[in-house]
């Protein structure tokens, strides 16, 4: 098994640490605390940093120091909301457009899927979602559909990954998945749209879920402010 570049390590430990509360919204996030929480030098903790900036996770302000985004409830809702638009129409254009090798690892990425979600992995259930994900977004034949795409889905990175904690969520994320690559192997584009949208969607849908993760993180936090 490949081993986890150290600055992918430290990110995805930060992202999990945010959204299990250990930090909070707000928080000054030290660079020599990361060092010694880590076990690493200093270029994995800048490089971690900087790729949850660019995911919006994090806000690097000059002479201060790096903090954690504060998002609303509602902000992130909006997001979401934004995010199925754009995965609908990314599916619709990748139903009429995409190319033989990237069905291949469209199935591919779905097999990767079905077998972590079967093992109850979340984590590398994660990947494989992402780069699912990312595939149809690349067969869509529009780049700048496709950048947006890939720059919403940075920022919401974390929150789709705590999404996956939810009861039972990777065996219904893994049917969704499911339907969106069939309706884009068999050139459907109205299917294609419509799986791919609602399957961000129901995330929306089950924002209740969230919404009482995100209070526990934010409400300590007012209470000792």
């Amino acid at each position: 098994m490949a081993r986890v570049p150290e600055a992918q390590r430290v990110r995805d430990a930060l992202e999990n640490s945010v959204v299990d509360g250990h930090y909070r919204p707000g928080e000054r996030l030290d660079p020599a605390r990361l060092e010694q929480e880590f076990g690493c030098s200093r270029t994995p903790i800048r490089e971690a940093l900087q790729a949850l900036e660019r995911s919006g996770l994090v806000q690097i302000r000059p002479k201060q120091g790096t903090f954690v985004t504060e998002l609303s409830v509602s902000e992130l809702a909006e997001r979401f909301e934004v995010m199925a638009e754009l995965e609908g129409m990314a599916a619709r254009l990748s139903a009429r457009r995409i190319e033989r090798e990237a069905l291949a690892e469209l199935e591919g990425a779905l097999r990767e899927c079905e077998s972590h979600a079967t093992a109850g992995d979340a984590d590398p259930y994660y990947y494989a979602n992402a780069r699912f994900h990312g595939i149809v977004y690349d067969s869509c034949g529009n780049e700048y559909l496709r950048g947006q795409a890939h720059a919403l889905k940075r920022a919401l990175q974390p929150y789709r990954r705590l999404q996956l904690r939810v009861p039972d969520r990777m065996r219904r994320s893994l049917a969704e998945h499911r339907a969106i690559a069939d309706a884009i192997t068999s050139g459907d584009a109205e299917a294609a749209e419509n799986a791919a949208r609602d399957h961000v969607l129901v995330q929306v849908k089950e924002f209740s879920q969230l919404v009482r993760t995100w209070r526990q993180l934010t409400e300590p936090a007012r209470e000792s402010g």
